[in-house]
């Protein structure tokens, strides 16, 4: 198969695995909903820089060394656990607090935490870094070109923030914000249920593996 063939598929596969429901899609939808298009949009662009991360990662062999070193894999599993409850017992708290809606909250602080806090939940769960390394292996020769190292990364962050930048603009319309206002405290306390649960299940999962 040619590299360009290689990177096709790749890429394809990555794509499926972005739009499948997870903690990811709970933050950007949240994020667009309650704060403003440019704070989705930002949080777009964390998941595409923690899909680089994994790239990256998944190119330089991280997989062979969490394989090796079993303990470290299940500390990465349950931190990340921990940080997903965390983000659930923040959004629960805040659910019955009353939103000024505006596209500039707090002024522009507000698109580097959307960042960050959409980073930090594309990197706590230790999981994705297997399904890249998986599909890496499955599908990178034996010796990679140097064109593939290059590009893999920035196919990556094309995929992940162009499909999180379609979740911030579609839910960082008009309709999407007027059912959310109206019904914010049932919506976040489910988003929160939802997020403590993935996070819990990654913490049963890193235990479980001791």
């Amino acid at each position: 198969m040619s590299s360009a063939g290689i990177f096709i598929s790749i890429v394809a596969a990555l794509a499926v695995g972005a739009m499948s429901p997870g903690p990811s899609f709970v933050v950007v939808s949240r994020i667009a909903i309650s704060r403003s298009r440019l704070d989705g949009l930002a949080a777009a662009f964390g998941m595409g820089a923690g899909g680089v991360v994994f790239a990256v990662l998944a190119l330089a062999g991280l997989t062979a060394l969490l394989s090796q070193f079993e303990w470290l894999y299940v500390l990465l599993k349950v931190a990340g656990g921990a940080y997903l409850v965390y983000i659930a017992v923040n959004i629960w708290r805040s659910a019955g607090q009353p939103l000024e809606v505006s596209d500039t909250v707090n002024g522009n602080r507000a698109p580097r935490l959307s960042f960050m806090t959409a980073l930090l939940t594309q990197l706590s769960n230790p999981k994705t870094i297997i399904v890249y390394a998986s599909i890496f292996a499955a599908l990178l020769p034996r010796t990679v070109p140097l064109s593939l190292i290059v590009a893999l990364p920035l196919g990556v962050f094309v995929v992940e923030a162009g499909w999180y930048s379609i979740v911030a603009f579609a839910f960082s319309a008009r309709h999407p914000r007027r059912l959310y206002l109206a019904a914010k405290s049932w919506i976040d306390r489910s988003a929160g249920v939802v997020m403590a649960g993935l996070g819990l299940r990654l913490i049963l999962a890193g235990v479980s593996d001791r």
